[in-house]
């Protein structure tokens, strides 16, 4: 199932020129960033900052503002760092997950096979090993997602499925169909019935059907042209 159309990501804010401090670099950097507001319907309300190191050519991209709850404020200051691979044009994510325990403790645990990954990022994200996408070997990375470096919305989408989605109490097929019986129940129709009745116009003499109209528990009334 197709579950990132239902993930809306709006940029709402863009300073071409702008500073933040790199913790990997311990080094204070310059380049675009912009913020995000994302509505997910799994997780709830974001805001994320994402910075742009063209020099270094990499990206990263930090939680600013996360929904409620003990195992999401985990994620508020959380950054997922995106650097550029020896495929043309893309960037590269080692793959790792977010985890918790008994006390709702986040951890993250690096995947080292593709039977790990999830499937709404197999089905989403072109995925590779590392040392295809990199050139190289590293202890403890295997495989990374590839993006486009202009296709900065899915790079934040990215950050929910793979630090945020497996929070959920609920997964995101049942959320799905939760939403859309919700969605349902709200949808009653209305229920019109004519009268029998007929109002003419005292200036043009056009005639109306009188209507009763029933929606939920609300009554009203309307005229409709008499054909």
């Amino acid at each position: 199932m197709q579950f990132l159309k239902y993930i809306k990501v709006k940029r709402i804010e863009t300073r071409s020129k702008d500073f933040w401090y790199d913790m990997s670099l311990r080094q204070l950097r310059v380049g675009e960033v912009s913020f995000f507001s994302v509505k997910d319907f799994l997780t709830g309300e974001w805001l994320f900052k994402l910075c742009n190191d063209v020099e270094i050519g990499k990206v990263t991209v930090t939680a600013v503002k996360c929904p409620a709850g003990v195992r999401f404020s985990q994620l508020e200051g959380k950054s997922m760092v995106f650097q550029g691979s020896q495929v043309e044009d893309m960037l590269y994510d080692v793959i790792s997950l977010t985890e918790f325990d008994e006390n709702n403790r986040l951890k993250r645990n690096v995947v080292s096979s593709f039977e790990e990954v999830p499937d709404f990022i197999k089905e989403n994200f072109v995925i590779r090993s590392y040392e295809e996408a990199t050139g190289k070997k590293a202890p403890g990375k295997y495989l990374v997602t590839l993006h486009k470096k202009n296709d900065e919305n899915m790079l934040v989408t990215l950050f929910l499925l793979e630090r945020a989605w497996r929070l959920s109490d609920i997964l995101p097929g049942e959320k799905l169909n939760e939403l859309k019986q919700l969605r349902q129940k709200k949808k009653i129709p209305k229920k019109e019935m004519d009268t029998g009745q007929v109002w003419s116009c005292p200036i043009c003499n056009e005639k109306h059907h009188l209507l009763h109209i029933e929606k939920e528990k609300s009554i009203t009334h309307a005229l409709r042209k008499l054909r």
